[in-house]
């Protein structure tokens, strides 16, 4: 069974922030210790998943980085075990981990500045599909 994305209904401004405009977050709990999460997501491995092939993950605040595809940006902050946060494209992205109960992690993607509902039902889709991916990648459910 496969569960249809959700729609916004025109006029609807659920993900409209008065600071960051447009923004979508995606979250996954994980049977699995942070540090294994945190390892796998800055992994290259991990990092093709949600940034991009070929790219190499920038640890430095101000480092560039540019994809496959085109995208660029730059990190704005690094906290190991915890936390990237880089310009991404026109926008910015989060990817953080974080402990949940006993021996679990959740694992966030948010993005924040994008150009409207429309973009952020697109990257909604995106996320989960990246999400996804990676809860593959890691062998768990």
């Amino acid at each position: 069974m496969t569960s249809e994305p959700s729609r916004q209904e025109p006029g609807d401004t659920t993900g409209l922030t008065q600071d960051a405009g447009w923004e979508i977050g995606v979250s996954k709990t994980l049977p699995l210790p942070v540090d294994a999460v945190w390892d796998f997501i800055v992994s290259p491995e991990g990092v093709a998943l949600w940034l991009g092939k070929g790219v190499e993950l920038p640890t430095e605040k101000g480092e560039e980085y540019a994809t496959d595809e085109g995208v660029t940006g730059e990190l704005r902050s690094y906290r190991p075990g915890d936390r990237v946060r880089l310009t991404y494209g026109t926008t910015t992205l989060q990817v953080a981990v974080s402990a949940s109960g006993s021996g679990k992690a959740v694992l966030r993607f948010h993005q924040e500045h994008l150009g409207d509902a429309v973009e952020r039902e697109r990257q909604r889709a995106h996320w989960k599909a990246v999400t996804a991916e990676v809860v593959q990648a890691l062998g768990v459910s």
